[in-house]
């Protein structure tokens, strides 16, 4: 891992196959949904001197969520959730960095699902870089922020008979990001 933060300077895009943008939510009152997004996209601007300078955007296809239950992510497509058809977009912009720790930032921001915006402030770890066999050099993130649905506007829920309902209203939003520098 490179223990200086100067040479990550550039501009970087999200690499689709070695980044996972997930997210995990209680059902039924007592076990974790895991999934996650299978078409994105995303760039960034690393400023490895000043850090709060950096940026960056994330566009989300929210018709790519996935389960593994087809039937379950047809009706996260519908509008009881992310309503897809309508709001086919997902997106964030940061609007500043804070540094909590050596290899430890904040990106707070703007996320956007079903036309509502809200700030957020997503909290990553620096987890390395390299260059791989193809001569790219690559960074790495790991992330993760917990968000209520409701504040997006997506409160479709089923009572239980036991008490409780289906759905958590927290949902944990996960990153594990691999971006390539763009030279």
């Amino acid at each position: 891992m490179t223990t200086s933060l100067d040479e990550l300077t550039g501009s970087y895009v999200l690499d689709p196959a070695h980044t996972r943008i997930g997210f995990v939510a209680r059902h039924a009152m007592v076990t974790k949904v895991h999934g996650a997004f299978k078409e994105f996209e995303g760039t960034a601007r690393l400023d490895g001197t000043d850090p709060t300078r950096s940026w960056a955007k994330v566009t989300i296809s929210a018709a790519s969520i996935d389960t593994g239950n087809e039937q379950r992510d047809g009706h996260l497509r519908t509008n009881d959730f992310l309503d897809a058809p309508n709001f086919p977009q997902i997106t964030f912009v940061s609007a500043g960095v804070e540094r909590l720790g050596d290899t430890e930032f904040r990106l707070n921001g703007e996320l956007t699902i079903k036309d509502t915006i809200r700030p957020v402030g997503i909290d990553f770890e620096y987890t390395g870089s390299a260059r791989d066999p193809s001569g790219n050099f690559r960074v790495g993130f790991e992330g993760s922020v917990t968000i209520s649905r409701k504040d997006f506007g997506i409160t479709w829920n089923a009572p239980l008979e036991s008490g409780g309902v289906l759905v958590g209203d927290k949902v944990v939003l996960e990153f594990d990001v691999s971006a390539i520098k763009q030279e």
